[in-house]
């Protein structure tokens, strides 16, 4: 590595960026404020000595990815920063954006930082676009507690026997009537919402097949591949793959079900271990596929499900194997737990957890391994 090389913090905001440059020397000076422009950037860059003289870091944050993106167009080393792994002295107690730059300068510049995987275009187009499904999906969700509330506090109940949400007590729902103009007024606009964003549902997960189509050809092959296992569909399978990217990436399963979030937290000195629920440190947008996942091994293992059997069609005999594997190991794990007399979101988790393993398996079956790097001859 040149002794020359700066490494260079930048604490981004909407509007502005802070700099700081850790020289090898040990010298860490600030460089004062620039615009959040891509114009400002690039003359930053050229007053660090162009492409090759700065290593670049900043926080992950509600700015995106966009200035990686910028930066890697112009040829600059840049590593964006998780922020909860950033190392923070407990008695300091100010904080301004020019010290939060020398900060991640100095840090990363004695590699105490951890960067986070940045995707491509293409994938976080669909991590988009599957998060945008998922509000849609809890906007749903409230709308149709309106409506049951609503009925519930005019005496309005569901005959026995009707589950709610089926097509039958849709045709329940327009029969429904009330005396007074203004409750029905209430009413029908509760009932359009609902229609509304269950055609909002059916676009965005139409959108999202379609834009399995412009994925690398290894992600969408990863995406039949997982969806072989059972209560991972289509959608699942491309939440898991547009938050992970790939599963390449992680060493172990352990790695990967620490990254969602699902191991237990630890306390331990000494001769005493203290463990308690899951960490929830991780992505959670993952853990919550996973755990509606794994509702789906409450039941029997059935593998000869033929939902499951066609969505197992032209894919590797390995990745079936895995699968099936999966359903007959944690169908009667669940089961057993449940006998045991655990609550059933502690059963689930532990599902999801192991589930998540499978999917780890699944990815090294699927996904190309990395070409090895040959070292320089001495």
């Amino acid at each position: 590595m040149p002794t020359t090389l700066r490494h260079v913090g930048l604490d981004v905001h909407a509007e502005t960026i802070a700099v700081a440059v850790a020289e090898a020397d040990g010298q860490v000076r600030e460089l004062g404020t620039i615009r959040n422009r891509p114009e400002a950037v690039r003359k930053l860059i050229a007053k660090l000595g162009g492409p090759t003289g700065p290593r670049v870091c900043y926080e992950a944050g509600p700015t995106g990815y966009t200035l990686y993106w910028q930066l890697a167009a112009l040829g600059v080393a840049c590593d964006v920063i998780a922020p909860s792994l950033i190392p923070t002295k407990a008695g300091d107690r100010v904080k301004t954006d020019r010290k939060d730059a020398v900060r991640l300068a100095r840090c990363h510049r004695a590699g105490d930082l951890t960067a986070v995987w940045v995707p491509d275009a293409a994938t976080e187009a669909l991590r988009d676009l599957v998060r945008a499904r998922e509000v849609t999906k809890q906007d749903q969700l409230r709308a149709r507690h309106r409506v049951s509330k609503f009925l519930l506090r005019h005496g309005c109940q569901r005959p026995d026997g009707m589950r709610a949400w089926t097509a039958r007590h849709a045709q329940w729902l327009a029969q429904q009537r009330f005396d007074l103009v203004t409750l029905q007024v209430v009413y029908d606009e509760y009932r359009a919402t609902l229609g509304l964003l269950a055609d909002r549902v059916t676009r965005l997960e139409r959108a999202i097949t379609t834009a399995l189509d412009t994925l690398a050809p290894a992600q969408q092959a990863l995406v039949g591949a997982l969806a072989t296992l059972r209560g991972v569909k289509e959608v699942t399978a491309a939440t898991l793959v547009s938050e992970l990217g790939t599963l390449r990436r992680f060493a172990s399963p352990r790695q990967l079900m620490g990254y969602a979030g699902l191991v237990p937290r630890e306390h331990s000195s000494g001769s005493g271990i203290h463990r308690g629920g899951i960490t929830k440190t991780g992505n959670a947008h993952l853990r919550r596929v996973l755990v509606e996942a794994a509702w789906a091994y409450r039941h029997r293992a059935n593998t000869a499900s033929v939902a499951l059997s066609v969505r197992q069609v032209n894919q590797p005999a390995p990745v079936v194997a895995i699968a099936t594997k999966a359903q007959l190991r944690l169908c009667p794990r669940y089961r057993r737990l449940a006998e045991r007399g655990k609550p059933p979101l502690a059963v689930v988790t532990v599902i999801a957890r192991e589930l998540l393993g499978f999917v780890w398996a699944i990815g090294q079956a699927v996904e190309p391994a990395p070409i090895p790097l040959i070292p320089h001859p001495s």
